[in-house]
């Protein structure tokens, strides 16, 4: 029996990769959502210890099966500095775009699971959220589904509609607003291939969403 072309093992490696970056998070969210719909604290650490470990996987493929180098989605092409600067816009637009349409579909005005949990757990999830769907929907689906043959609309498209529907869970307006904020971020990243800036916004916006009220109502 032959031994596969090393090619063949990179392009295999490389769907297990999208399948990962596309679809791995909303499945452990699922499995979460329907054997433990009030997960506390404990729960909610597993479950993002398991996202983590979705794209630590990924990052292992990125370099070690596909051979690429991080750079390729996004790590590592700017200085520091550079990439706080940017993040620091990034997420100021992405924010104020956030805001407007939740004013405009009153979204918001109810209660979030994240409310019944404490704020360390909380700060938890949205630097994952910041970190991994960034990695996922924008530095390394994008790049890849290229290099599968996809076209570039397309796979610009795709990831996008995938992470805005992900978000099903908080209505049609959160859909709305992930699609529209996750364009901007996507149009950044395509812009400036600095995936790290993109990671700095995000986690901005749902840090600034999901934690500053309840540090600053705590201090009052």
């Amino acid at each position: 029996m032959t031994e596969p072309h090393p090619a063949t093992h990179s392009r295999l490696a490389t769907w297990v990769g999208l399948f990962l970056a596309l679809f791995s998070m909303v499945i452990i969210r699922d499995i979460f959502r329907h054997f433990a719909p009030d997960a506390g604290p404990g729960l909610t650490v597993l479950k993002e210890s398991l996202m983590f470990a979705s794209a630590g996987t990924v990052l292992w493929i990125l370099r070690f099966r596909e051979g690429q180098p991080l750079r390729s989605i996004g790590l590592g092409t700017s200085p520091w500095w550079k990439s706080l600067l940017w993040g620091l816009f990034t997420g100021a637009l992405c924010l104020a775009v956030a805001v407007g349409l939740a004013l405009l579909t009153h979204y918001g005005q109810g209660t979030s699971y994240l409310d019944k949990l404490p704020v360390s757990i909380v700060t938890l999830v949205v630097l994952r959220a910041g970190i991994v769907e960034e990695l996922f929907y924008r530095g390394y689906a994008i790049e890849r589904l290229q290099a599968v043959g996809l076209g570039r609309p397309a796979a610009i498209a795709l990831p996008l509609i995938i992470f805005s529907i992900s978000h099903w869970t908080g209505g049609w307006a959160n859909i709305l607003i992930a699609f529209v904020t996750g364009a901007v971020l996507t149009a950044f990243y395509l812009w400036r291939k600095d995936l790290v800036a993109n990671m700095i916004g995000h986690f901005l916006v749902d840090f600034i969403a999901n934690v500053l009220p309840r540090l600053v109502g705590s201090s009052n």
